[in-house]
């Protein structure tokens, strides 16, 4: 091998070995797992957006059921919203997200409401 062509292979892959440091650092490149990852967690995301709306329109056709929703301790509340039916055309692999959503969204919406009537 020739002199002239030993360092110019040792910069090309020096320069490919920074280019990919550079680019996984501060380019935001990622790997093909956190891609996926990073898919699901968006896919995920925008089901429970979307079905969320429609559990707090079944929650308030029951205003019966609301009390006792805001009785449940926090962390039993999405098993209470899963049994009330209030999701139940919701993909079971994200009826759990999807419920603790719904009660956090019906609670916070009771707790937001005024307890008295304003003064005319």
């Amino acid at each position: 091998m020739s002199a002239s062509i030993k360092p110019a292979i040792w910069g090309a892959i020096g320069g490919a070995i920074a280019a990919m440091v550079i680019g996984f650092v501060w380019g935001g490149w990622v790997t093909g797992g956190t891609a996926r990852d990073m898919t699901a967690t968006g896919a995920e995301a925008a089901i429970v957006q979307a079905f969320t709306p429609l559990c707090v329109a079944r929650a308030e056709k029951q205003p019966e059921m609301l009390t006792r929703l805001k009785k449940e301790s926090s962390w039993k509340r999405d098993t209470f919203v899963v049994e009330a039916g209030w999701v139940q055309n919701v993909s079971e692999k994200y009826r759990s997200a999807v419920a603790e959503a719904c009660a956090s969204t019906v609670v916070e919406a009771m707790e937001a409401e005024p307890t008295t009537a304003p003064a005319n």
